[in-house]
């Protein structure tokens, strides 16, 4: 008996029928899987993207039937950020209260003694301004009950590879945004989480930054031997955003396959 109505109940608390999500950044990689899996969980779906083509992942999306929108956007640009939330909202109906801070990179790698002033603002901006500009946009207008998850790093954890302490502070931050956030919105029912990668595939991100060998040895130093994929990522958003996840705020999810430990 316990087993037949636990099934249901589960189904329906991950249902996102009626809801609009917003997902920066969702024109590749981790993004992109957040919101095909949103849309796929019922919701309605508007993403930004910069340096990839969103139009692939936009197709996705209104195969499942729901409302698309998909717009470039420089997430560190106050005024393009306050014109692509409200536009969001319109496409979709009504307000954003979904919302997953993704955009962000690691631009390259910089040692401290190399490292120019302009590359740590550069990166700082990428990574930290952007949650903080589109989530105050957001914040602006969502309503009571609405959630918040922003994408991390396992570098704010530990500190990240050669050449990436600025990508590391800056995820980082992120993670004191997330911990400050949910005590700030709690009250109105909002809940605000982070969710820390570790070594992803199937990303721009270690393709373009990360060496060949440096990539096994991260899996060889994984309790679990594999890399993850973007879905992988993306079930811990599902969660989170959820019914679910709804007595969760001010967490930091590891999705590392047990790497940081």
């Amino acid at each position: 008996m316990t087993t037949t109505q636990t099934g249901p109940l589960q189904q329906s608390m991950l249902n996102l029928e009626g809801r609009r999500a917003l997902v920066t950044g969702g024109g590749t990689g981790i993004g992109a899987a957040i919101a095909v899996a949103l849309a796929e969980a019922g919701a309605d779906v508007a993403f930004t993207y910069l340096s990839h083509p969103g139009e692939e992942v936009a197709e996705q999306i209104r195969a499942l039937g729901r409302r698309v929108y998909a717009a470039p956007l420089d997430a560190t640009q106050p005024d393009e950020v306050t014109r692509v939330v409200a536009d969001a909202a319109a496409a979709l109906g009504g307000p954003i209260d979904l919302l997953v801070n993704n955009a962000g990179g690691l631009v390259a790698r910089a040692s401290l003694a190399d490292m120019s002033v302009e590359h740590w603002h550069t990166v700082m901006d990428l990574n930290l301004t952007s949650a903080f500009l589109v989530t105050q946009a957001v914040v602006r207008q969502i309503p009571d009950g609405g959630r918040i998850v922003n994408i991390s790093s396992q570098a704010g954890r530990n500190g990240g590879g050669a050449g990436a302490s600025v990508y590391a502070a800056s995820k980082a931050g992120m993670h004191g945004l997330t911990l400050t956030w949910a005590k700030e919105l709690g009250d109105r029912g909002i809940t605000v989480n982070a969710i820390a990668p570790g070594f992803i595939t199937d990303t721009p991100f270690h393709a373009t930054f990360t060496p060949q060998a440096n990539q096994e040895a991260a899996i060889a130093g994984t309790p679990l031997k594999r890399a993850g994929v973007p879905r992988e990522v993306a079930g811990a958003v599902l969660f989170l955003v959820s019914d679910l996840g709804g007595f969760c705020t001010g967490e930091i999810i590891d999705v590392n396959g047990g790497a940081y430990l």
